[in-house]
């Protein structure tokens, strides 16, 4: 990955590194850059130094020129952000300062220091590494309102998650076992043990699905967590049964399409709508991580909670240094990663892989 930028650090400016996403193509286009920032923070605003920033599917998609509502090129990407508030503006606790936090960025993470509204952030509980806390902002926040506000799952239920081996996939079994669901989760053969281990009954998303389902739950399921969309949402509303709610929360099957970006997502729309509008108690809603966004902080204040209590889990399978946001891209496209790839700014990170979950 290629560097540029200015280097030479002045008196009285603040070094910036960043990594830039300049023009659609493969991982190796991204750029670090680093740049002189003037000035403090405006008011109502918070300066964050990043401790662990997120790699999400979102990313992928927008390298590609895919995602729904991306950035015009060049833009710094980075949906999430968890680290150390460094400086407020007017307005703002001077109490922050020295504080953890947790922050819903869409891009901009990507970086060693962020400079962000602050009434967006979200303390995170002493204690919690931060690229687990990290692990859980999109994808906990994603994952607690498709099963406590979007589909409101009830203990007895069942219900199914596509990719039950990924980032918000885990934190959707987690969350749905201890919502007193029963849970099916589909992911390739190799990551069976790992959704096995979170509660789930693993379905190979190769197989006939509909066909492992109804062994399992005859009469379907009450809750399907779609992220794939394309030709297979019309099974998972098969696989529903009667009340039951689809949640539609992704569009993976469009990634190497053409045309314009959101043309892939209106038929899922018209889909979606239409289905809502049949008369057998079904339900299809579409989900977005703001679609509730005056509940956002709350919902992420009782995820980390969950989190600091061990009652779930968020699985960091890889932490890289910044500069290698290539190649952290480049795991979480090949679709072979079974937790969440975590960026670490800042001379403490190492590259070195964590742990990995099995």
């Amino acid at each position: 990955m290629a560097q540029t930028g200015e280097t030479r650090s002045e008196v009285g400016t603040v070094m910036r590194t960043e990594v830039v996403m300049p023009r659609e193509g493969a991982p190796d286009v991204l750029v670090v850059a680093r740049r002189r920032t003037e000035g403090g923070p405006k008011a109502g605003e918070a300066v964050v130094r990043v401790e662990a920033a997120g790699v999400s599917f979102a990313e992928v998609q927008m390298l590609k020129g895919r995602y729904y509502n991306q950035p015009r090129f060049p833009f710094v990407p980075g949906y999430d952000l968890v680290g150390i508030v460094e400086g407020v503006g007017e307005g703002v606790d001077g109490g922050l300062i020295g504080r953890r936090v947790a922050a819903l960025t869409e891009i901009g993470a990507w970086a060693d220091r962020v400079t962000l509204d602050a009434s967006g952030l979200v303390p995170v509980l002493e204690g919690l590494d931060p690229a687990e806390a990290v692990a859980a902002v999109t994808n906990g926040v994603t994952a607690w309102q498709m099963i406590h506000r979007a589909a409101q799952v009830r203990p007895g239920q069942t219900v199914l998650v596509h990719g039950a081996s990924g980032g918000v996939g885990t934190l959707l079994v987690q969350l749905a076992r201890l919502a007193g669901a029963e849970v099916i989760g589909t992911a390739s053969a190799s990551k069976h043990p790992g959704v096995r281990a979170l509660g789930a009954d693993p379905v190979d998303y190769r197989e006939d699905v509909p066909a492992r389902v109804r062994e399992v739950s005859p009469d379907g399921v009450d809750a399907v967590f779609d992220h794939v969309g394309g030709p297979g949402l019309v099974d998972s509303w098969r696989m529903l049964r009667r009340g039951g709610t689809l949640v539609s929360y992704g569009s993976a099957s469009t990634l190497d399409g053409s045309g314009h970006r959101l043309r892939p997502y209106l038929p899922t729309f018209g889909q979606v709508l239409l289905w809502s509008a049949l008369p057998n108690g079904k339900r299809a809603p579409f989900y977005y991580v703001k679609r509730w966004p005056k509940l956002f902080r709350e919902d992420l204040s009782r995820v980390l909670s969950l989190l600091a209590e061990g009652k779930i889990e968020a699985r960091v399978e890889r932490r890289l240094p910044l500069e290698e946001a290539a190649e952290a891209l480049g795991l979480l496209a090949s679709g072979k990663t079974s937790g969440k790839v975590v960026l670490m700014p800042g001379p403490g990170s190492t590259g070195n892989p964590s742990s990995v979950s099995p």
